[in-house]
């Protein structure tokens, strides 16, 4: 009999690759071997293709049936196999023409025993890779079918069992086509306008949310850190369409796709407990390395409340994301590497007892520098804005901070959402400009070195950040995070550059949680 061939994807992260299989039925004893690295879920494919043929009519060939998965040395996890080896087999019956346009089609699907196909984790990179490997065409189950047609460029078709794509590959067209795409219905998020008082926390948040910078809130308990935390993604803009569709692929590989394969196109907000493991914040996990909370909240906010509670070594875990913009979790079969970039928003009380007013605090000098060497000094570091939340006075609204000014004027009524949204969008449009060249969506994406050399602001603005680097106040990272803080808060007030003023105010907001 001929070599049967079909192609499928094989996963790594959000990295992929074409795989080709290829089916060779000869003399020997009836059965199924499967070679090119298979984990136990592919080797269980056996007895679910040979089922799922059987079941739709077909019956299993007679003789030794050899499955060879190509690149031999890759890894191959998961059940989304089995449609083509399927395929393959059926090729190799000569039930299935192995006409040229098979030679640029993708399969991918689960066989029920009874011949259906089941939905998978993970279609929507796999198209992409697909459309990426020259293949023109991707089969899917038909309830992956919305998802995958979000990928441009590449035909998508859904089936729902063995016997449609049968008949599809025999010229009759008998696989579902995606409908229209539907606007994802908008998202609700508390409003801003509920938080009144706390000027300083509201306008530190403001240029968290223009330049998605790190934050820390501390304050005793009560004071709105979480209610300001929850309220962030409502003054987040829109995700762009590139953004949008990295972020939807890190759901789909979650299986978190939103119903009816809408893309995710509002920035995601994560706040894993306090207990979360290493594993659970940065991924990984036996077999295939899964993303964790730190890709989850890629192009949006990751908050971790109540963040000294956690293991220190897990806290620590968040450097290397912080800085890259990237996870890699190494496995025996390769690296996965996840998307992490994230706007980081950690709340804490100010001391293990957490009174409401300080006077009243009785934790002892060794349990406060216990409590306190939970966030470490290089994680600190890597913190741009740092607010100290006091309790609201009495029936009223705290006036504007001193330290900014920045607040209401003459407002009763604290501004809503919506209004800060728009200064938010107008600060964002600015950087993107700016760094269109480097393609850095905001100010902190910037390399230090590109910020310093063609972004430097005059040399009064200059000269308080090395007079703080002589004072030994900031370290050289230190002082390129003020810059890009900087630099958001002209973008909000429309500047063209940051001036001291500005860079003062960044100085300000950084030394607070230094101290």
């Amino acid at each position: 009999m001929p070599i049967g061939r079909a192609h499928t994807v094989a996963m790594t992260g959000l990295d992929g690759r074409l795989v080709e299989i290829e089916a060779d039925i000869g003399r020997g004893l009836p059965g199924m071997h499967i070679v090119g690295l298979p984990d136990t879920t592919l080797n269980e494919a056996r007895d679910r293709v040979r089922a799922a043929l059987r079941n739709s009519g077909h019956s299993w060939p007679v003789g030794r049936t050899t499955l060879a998965l190509s690149p031999a040395d890759l890894p191959k996890i998961g059940s989304h196999y089995d449609l083509g080896l399927a395929c393959a087999i059926l090729a190799s019956a000569s039930i299935i023409p192995a006409t040229p346009a098979w030679g640029r089609t993708a399969v991918i699907g689960e066989l029920a025993l009874d011949g259906r196909i089941r939905p998978v984790r993970g279609v929507l990179p796999a198209v992409s890779t697909a459309r990426a490997s020259k293949c023109e065409t991707a089969i899917v189950p038909t309830g992956n079918l919305d998802e995958a047609s979000l990928v441009p460029g590449i035909t998508v078709l859904g089936a729902s069992s063995l016997n449609s794509v049968i008949s599809w590959c025999n010229g009759d067209d008998m696989l579902e086509r995606p409908s229209a795409p539907r606007a994802p219905a908008p998202p609700r998020h508390p409003d801003l306008a509920d938080v009144a008082g706390q000027d300083e926390a509201r306008f530190a948040l403001e240029v968290a949310a223009a330049g998605a910078h790190p934050l820390l809130l501390q304050g005793a308990p009560g004071t709105g850190k979480t209610m300001l935390a929850h309220r962030l993604p409502g003054i987040l803009p829109p995700l762009h369409p590139d953004e949008a569709l990295e972020v939807t692929a890190i759901h789909s590989l979650l299986g978190e796709i939103p119903a009816g394969g809408t893309l995710v196109s509002s920035p995601p907000f994560v706040a894993p407990h306090h207990s979360a493991t290493m594993v659970s914040l940065i991924g990984g996990g036996s077999g295939i390395a899964r993303p964790g909370a730190v890709s989850r909240a890629h192009r949006g906010v990751l908050f971790l409340d109540e963040c000294a509670e956690l293991s220190p070594r897990v806290l620590d875990t968040l450097r290397t994301p912080l800085e890259e913009g990237e996870v890699r979790i190494s496995r025996r079969g390769g690296v996965a590497r996840y998307p992490a970039r994230f706007l980081l928003v950690l709340a804490a009380n100010p001391c293990a007892c957490a009174p409401r007013h300080e006077a009243d605090c009785t934790c002892t000098p060794t349990t406060l520098r216990r409590y306190r060497s939970r966030l470490s000094g290089p994680l600190l570091d890597r913190i741009d804005l740092g607010v100290r939340m006091w309790p609201a006075p009495a029936g009223g609204s705290l006036a504007g901070h001193p330290l900014t000014g920045h607040h209401s004027p003459g407002h009763e009524t604290p501004e809503t959402s919506h209004q800060v949204r728009q200064r938010v969008q107008a600060a964002r449009d600015a950087a993107r400009e700016r760094w269109k060249q480097l393609g850095c969506a905001t100010n902190s994406e910037v390399p230090g070195p590109v910020l310093r050399a063609q972004a430097a602001p005059g040399p009064r603005a200059r000269e308080t950040l090395d007079t703080a680097m002589r004072q030994g106040l900031l370290s050289a990272r230190g002082a390129d995070r003020a810059l890009r803080v900087a630099w958001t808060i002209a973008d909000l007030e429309g500047a063209t550059m940051p001036s001291r003023a500005h860079v003062e105010q960044a100085l300000a907001y950084r030394l607070q949680h230094l101290r």
